[in-house]
């Protein structure tokens, strides 16, 4: 059973973690900037691991479950203070339509929402919600995507997959000062230490053995 109540080893943190946040896209962006980890959940065995390693996450992204039980999973990282982000495509009967995520915005209340979608970051927004767009870069054609794409919409952040073409970051970087996180095929810290090097705000990961790392500026 997962535990509820903060360690005491966390609360310093998490009670300052706590203050930040409240202040939305700019808490996201400093929290990126102090920690610049993000744990993705993938499995709900992974929620005691996020909860383990939480005095090294800027925050979670919850990539699992379904309508049912995804109140539950955002709850518990609230009452721990760590911001949670909701990726709308990946939860089960939960419709990313306006009806949809104003149910998402006012009964789940997450901290906000990562989305592919355009549209979707549209309406989140009116909705006060913080947003992560995310991006697929397979090709060349993927930058051209992303120069269109936030010609049309400002995320408060993007995330770039997979992360393991690091030089391509640099590229995205000149093309945006929205904060960057880079995420997919990260296995090992040199390969994060790679991506925060070429202009990565913060790298997104589903592998507990790099939450536990600390990526703060004085560290890599």
């Amino acid at each position: 059973m997962v535990n509820q109540t903060p360690s005491k080893s966390n609360r310093s943190y998490s009670e300052k973690r706590g203050k930040i946040a409240g202040s939305s896209a700019a808490g996201l962006r400093e929290l990126l900037e102090l920690r610049r980890n993000v744990a993705s959940i993938r499995d709900v065995r992974q929620l005691e691991a996020a909860l383990t390693f939480s005095n090294t996450l800027s925050c979670v992204f919850m990539l699992t479950g379904n309508i049912g039980v995804i109140k539950g999973y955002v709850d518990l990282f609230k009452q721990h203070d760590i911001p949670v982000f909701v990726h709308v495509e990946k939860i089960g009967g939960l419709s990313f339509d306006q009806p949809g995520l104003e149910y998402l915005a006012n009964a789940i209340k997450p901290d906000g929402i990562i989305t592919t979608k355009i549209q979707v970051v549209k309406k989140a927004q009116k909705l006060g919600l913080t947003t992560i767009q995310r991006f697929f870069l397979i090709d060349s054609e993927g930058l051209a995507n992303i120069t269109q794409s936030l010609d049309q919409v400002q995320p408060d952040v993007i995330e770039i997959m997979p992360a393991r073409i690091p030089e391509v970051l640099g590229k995205v970087r000149e093309m945006t000062k929205l904060p960057i996180i880079s995420g997919g095929l990260l296995t090992q810290r040199k390969h994060a230490e790679e991506c925060l090097a070429h202009g990565a705000t913060a790298i997104s990961s589903s592998s507990p053995s790099l939450w536990k790392e600390s990526f703060g500026l004085t560290d890599v």
